[in-house]
């Protein structure tokens, strides 16, 4: 039984009724109210392997009762009581996401034990504290990024990293599925963006300055069915999944592809390979009707697949030297009456804007793509710091916040030598738990358009699950209650409560078999020595 202080995110409020616990034995029930079964199913799988009790159906003083509350002001939030005359507990959600994350705050009350696939004592993970919780999510956008371009990540560790976001009830995965390294996902009518786009011959080891390279084949991709699978997955979980189709710029794995999707009159788009090491990619696709076409029809593939209202397109780092280079493109923007090569990229971003929203969908894409203007309904991933957000959201967009000097999780996490493969910043677990989503000085109608927050993961120096572990814990813990729980200014937040509270998080994330940063810096087998990477040294620019 876990102290139910020492909850992560912080609930709004708990209270801690009497001494003692209530205990699940084989008399405990599932009582299931309506639009509940998938916190259900999830609580006889999840809690179901921990404790080895079967959780049947049924009511009464010994049941876990599941209910939706059609009068609640949230519909993720809920009020989780423990103990009472007519159930042991009772999870009531403002909608089914409520419940479920009701369901995380029991698994959290039940102790460590409780995260493990099969029981390991038969009296651990089965005692609750007699508490009344209340709770509700400060952002109804709580996401992580995960680049599987860079270095693929098989299946199951996508499924796995479900897991965990449900864990930290965070609810968003961007799924960032086409680089200039590896195009990830099937598309059936253009197989070759898999049968060549998604494998490479070698990669460049730790920073792109770094003499070293991994002579071993990379690769990797997803079917469709794998996608079903990871979008049904996430599903269950109350999690929704955006794919990020990157144009376009880093499409140099799409190019080498598909060679006529470059910009053939100043590049033998055909020598092209997918690329091998990292920065910012100067063959970007071509802006004629045929390229428009094609992705169209990736696109028609991918909203099949992904129900997500919002669709990420990129529209980031988008070098402009071969359009200046082309005569083709030279034409193009004077035939479209453009003004330059930024209006260029604008023209198609604005494309697939008005493509998406005719289906119904909206375009979501880095902060670039408010140069040149932005159309009406598209929204803003703020990366390069908060002024892209800022703008967007005083000019009536919607905003995700995640300013790579804040929630950027490659960069590293401490100074020094034993980092691995250190890139950018340091970022601690104590400035991610100081960052503050809604900068100060936004009118409250722009603050409205902040939809919440999210940390991102870009894998070129995380060549496996363990280092993406590593890079993403612990400051995932505090990132996720930066984005759930109603916390007073950076300046005023309790780190110190808050490392305290990590101590019994550590021991869940030992259940789960995570590879985080342990407190006192990386074990031997986490530092990666004499492998480059690129350290910035100060803090971070405030932009």
């Amino acid at each position: 039984m876990t102290h139910p202080m020492d909850l992560i995110p912080a609930p709004l409020s708990v209270e801690h009724r009497a001494p003692g616990a209530v205990s699940l034995d084989e008399r405990t029930t599932l009582d299931a109210g309506p639009g509940t079964g998938s916190t259900a199913r999830w609580l006889r799988s999840a809690l179901g392997a921990a404790t080895g009790l079967a959780l049947p159906d049924g009511t009464g003083p010994s049941a876990i009762r599941l209910r939706i509350r059609e009068d609640a002001d949230h519909p993720e939030g809920y009020r989780l009581t423990v103990g009472g005359p007519d159930a042991a507990v009772v999870i009531e959600g403002g909608g089914p996401a409520g419940v479920f994350w009701g369901a995380q705050t029991v698994r959290q009350l039940l102790g460590p034990e409780a995260y493990r696939k099969a029981p390991v004592r038969s009296d651990r993970a089965r005692e609750l504290p007699y508490v009344t919780i209340e709770d509700s999510p400060r952002f109804g956008w709580r996401g992580l990024l995960l680049d599987v371009s860079r270095h693929f990540m098989p299946k199951d560790d996508v499924l796995r990293y479900l897991d965990l976001l449900a864990a930290h009830k965070l609810n968003v995965f961007h799924f960032h599925l086409t680089d200039d390294q590896g195009w990830r996902i099937e598309i059936e009518r253009h197989p070759r963006l898999t049968e060549v786009g998604a494998w490479r011959a070698r990669t460049k080891w730790g920073h792109r300055a770094s003499p070293l390279w991994n002579e071993t084949p990379h690769g990797g991709y997803y079917t469709q069915d794998d996608i079903r699978e990871i979008v049904a997955y996430a599903a269950e979980r109350h999690i929704t999944v955006v794919p990020e189709i990157d144009l376009p710029g880093h499409a140099q794995a799409a190019i080498a592809a598909h060679p006529e999707l470059g910009n053939t009159d100043v590049v033998d788009t055909a020598a092209l390979t997918v690329w091998d090491t990292w920065g910012v990619n100067p063959n970007v696709l071509a802006p004629t009707e045929a390229v428009l076409r094609f992705y169209e029809g990736v696109f028609e593939e991918v909203l099949d697949l992904f129900p997500s209202t919002f669709v990420h397109v990129g529209g980031d780092e988008c070098p402009k030297d071969q359009w200046k280079a082309s005569p083709a493109a030279q034409a193009r923007i004077k035939e479209l009456g453009l003004a330059d090569e930024d209006e260029l990229q604008s023209w198609f971003i604005r494309h697939f804007d008005r493509w998406l929203t005719a289906r119904g969908r909206r375009l979501i894409g880095w902060d670039e793509i408010l140069e040149g203007g932005l159309a009406e309904g598209a929204a803003v991933s703020s990366w390069r710091g908060y002024a892209g957000g800022i703008a967007a959201a005083e000019a009536g967009h919607d905003v995700v916040m995640c300013p790579e000097q804040h929630v950027y999780l490659d960069h590293r996490q401490a100074p020094g030598d034993a980092e691995p493969m250190p890139i950018g910043y340091v970022r601690t677990l104590a400035d991610v738990y100081r960052f503050e989503p809604v900068p100060p000085g936004l009118t409250p109608e722009a603050a409205a358009h902040i939809l919440g927050t999210q940390a991102n993961v870009w894998t070129e120096v995380m060549e496996n699950r363990s280092r993406v572990d590593y890079q993403v814990f612990p400051r995932l813990a505090a990132f996720a209650e930066v984005a759930w729980s109603t916390l007073p200014a950076p300046e005023a937040r309790d780190h110190a409560g808050f490392e305290r509270r990590m101590r019994t998080h550590y021991r869940r994330l030992d259940a789960l078999g995570v590879d985080y940063r342990p407190p006192a810096g990386p074990h031997p087998w986490q530092q990666r020595p004499g492998v480059a990477g690129r350290p910035l040294e100060g803090t971070p620019p405030n932009v």
